[in-house]
C-alpha cells in the first residue's frame, strides 16, 4: 500500500508541470482562435504577415514546453521536446554510413584472407558499375596536382629530416642504397622521391634477356589469352583498351607488319578487310611462332620510384591516355576491373629482337606526374587534356628512322610517387619467366629468358 502511494506521487509531480505547459499554450491557442470568430481581423496586411503573428503566439508556448523526467527505484529517464529529436544532422550521418561501409569492407578483406589461409580460392569480389563511378568522382586529378605542388614547396633545413624520418619509418625506405644519405641534401618530397640510387645497389642481370624495370612486387605474369590480360588473379581488362586502337600507318608501329591497304588498289574487296577479323592481339604477333606475354609490377610508395629500360629495344611511338587516378594498390586492382584502363597511362611501344615491345607506365592517386627522361613533350595530368581521348607522338621522323634506342638498364623515366608498370612483348614459345605471383622484386633482377 505504501509503494503505492508513492508511486501516486511520483506520477502527481510528473504530470503537473507538463500540465501547465500544455494549459499555456491551449490558452494561446484559444486567444488567437476567439479573436477570429469575433472577426476582430489581425493587424497584419498580407497572409505572410498574419502567419507571423500566429506564430509568434503560438511558438512561445510550444518553447516552453518542460523537460520530463520520470523517476523509478531502477533508473532515470530523460524526454526532451520532440522538436529536437527530429533535427537532422549530415554530417554525423555521412559519417556513420561512411563509417560502416569502410567496416563493412574491412570484414570482407579479413574474411578473404582467413579463407585464403585455409586453402580455399575466394572469387574476386568486383565493384558494380555505381561504385566506380562514386570513385571516379572524386576530383583525384585535382588533388594529384595539389600534391605535385606541395611536393616542390622547399622545405626549411631544420625540418628535412623530422619529415623524411617519418616517411622512412611508414614505409620501410633503405637510404643505405641512395646515392646521397644525407637527408638535408633533398630540399623538397620531390627530390626524396626521385632519390638516385648507388651504382653498385643495383646490379643488372647479363645472362638474362627481360630484367624488372623498377623495384616492386609482381601482380602477375604470363601469356596473353583472347585478347585479356590479367591485372591480378581473376581481374583482367582488354588489351586493346589498355594500349588503344591500333593506327595503321609506319609512324605509328605496333608491330613490323605492313598497313592494310584499302580497298580498289590493285586487291579485291575481301583482301582489304581480312585483317579487320583478326584479334588485336594477333595483330601486335609479327613473326610465326611467336606469343604475347606480359608481366605487371607495382611500385609501393617506399620503393625506389625510377624506372629503367627492362631489355634492349627501340622506342617509335609514345601513346599519352589522360584519365582518372585511381588506387592501384592491390586491394584496389583486385575489386575495379579494368582499373588500369580508367586510369591515366603513358605507353612507349616500339619493338626489340623478337619483334613486338611495351612499357607502360599506369598513374595512381597522387602519381599524375610521370616523366619520360628523353620525351620533354609529355606533360601528364594537365587539365588541357580530358578524359576518353588520348594523343599520339611518333619518335620516328625524316631526320631519325630509328626512333629512341634504349639499353637494358639505361634510365628511362619516374614517377613522383608509387605506382605501376605493365609489360607486354612478344617472344618465342620457350620464353619462361623466373617469378613467382606476390615476389618482392628489383630493379636489374631477371624477369625471364629463352
Amino acid at each position: 500500500m505504501t509503494s503505492l502511494c508513492v508511486a501516486s506521487r511520483c506520477v502527481t509531480k510528473v504530470k503537473r508541470p507538463a500540465e501547465e505547459g500544455v494549459n499555456k499554450m491551449a490558452a494561446s491557442v484559444r486567444q488567437v482562435v476567439t479573436g477570429l470568430s469575433r472577426g476582430a481581423a489581425p493587424r497584419t496586411s498580407s497572409p505572410h504577415q498574419w502567419r507571423n503573428s500566429y506564430l509568434s503566439h503560438f511558438l512561445p508556448s510550444w518553447k516552453q514546453l518542460p523537460v520530463c523526467k520520470f523517476h523509478t527505484d531502477a533508473r532515470k529517464f530523460h524526454t526532451a521536446a520532440t522538436r529536437t529529436l527530429f533535427r537532422l544532422r549530415p554530417f554525423y550521418f555521412l559519417v556513420a554510413t561512411g563509417g560502416g561501409y569502410v567496416g563493412y569492407r574491412q570484414y570482407e578483406k579479413y574474411r578473404d584472407r582467413e579463407l585464403e589461409r585455409l586453402g580455399l580460392e575466394v572469387p574476386p569480389r568486383l565493384a558494380g558499375e555505381w561504385e566506380v563511378a562514386l570513385y571516379k568522382s572524386v576530383p583525384t586529378r585535382l588533388l594529384s596536382r595539389a600534391w605535385g605542388r606541395l611536393n616542390q614547396v622547399e622545405l626549411p633545413t631544420w625540418l628535412r629530416k623530422p619529415v623524411y624520418s617519418l616517411y622512412i619509418w611508414t614505409f620501410g625506405v633503405n637510404m643505405k642504397e641512395a646515392a646521397v644519405e644525407d637527408l638535408d641534401h633533398y630540399r623538397n618530397l620531390s627530390e626524396f622521391f626521385s632519390r638516385k640510387l648507388k651504382p653498385q645497389a643495383r646490379p643488372v642481370c647479363g645472362l638474362h634477356s627481360v630484367i624488372s624495370p623498377s623495384d616492386g612486387k609482381i601482380l602477375n605474369f604470363g601469356q596473353v589469352q583472347n585478347c585479356e590480360v590479367e591485372q591480378v588473379k581473376g581481374v583482367t581488362y582488354s588489351l586493346e583498351s589498355f594500349l588503344g586502337p591500333r593506327t595503321p600507318g609506319d609512324e605509328l608501329p605496333f608491330g613490323s607488319q605492313e598497313p592494310a591497304r584499302e580497298a580498289g588498289q590493285g586487291e579485291p574487296a575481301g583482301a582489304a578487310q581480312a585483317p579487320a577479323h583478326c584479334s588485336f592481339q594477333n595483330q601486335l604477333v609479327t613473326k610465326e611462332g611467336n606469343e604475347l606475354y606480359h608481366c605487371v609490377i607495382y611500385l609501393a610508395p617506399g620503393d625506389y620510384h625510377c624506372f629503367h629500360s627492362p631489355t634492349d629495344w627501340r622506342v617509335a611511338h609514345r601513346r599519352h591516355f589522360p584519365g582518372s587516378l585511381m588506387s592501384v594498390n592491390p586491394g584496389i586492382a583486385r575489386w575495379i576491373k579494368e582499373l588500369f584502363c580508367h586510369n591515366e597511362r603513358v605507353v612507349l611501344t616500339g619493338d626489340w629482337k623478337h619483334g613486338f615491345f611495351s612499357l607502360t607506365a599506369v598513374g595512381a592517386t597522387n602519381v599524375g606526374s610521370i616523366r619520360i627522361y628523353f620525351d620533354r613533350e609529355l606533360h601528364t595530368n594537365s587539365p588541357m587534356y580530358s578524359k576518353g581521348s588520348y594523343n599520339d607522338f611518333s619518335y620516328i621522323s625524316h631526320s631519325n628512322k630509328e626512333g629512341i634506342p634504349m639499353r637494358k638498364g639505361e634510365h628511362l623515366g619516374e614517377f613522383n610517387l608509387g605506382s605501376t608498370i605493365v609489360l607486354i612483348f612478344e617472344a618465342p614459345k620457350d620464353f619462361n619467366f623466373h617469378l613467382k605471383p606476390g615476389q618482392k622484386i628489383r630493379f636489374g633482377e631477371a624477369l625471364g629468358s629463352l
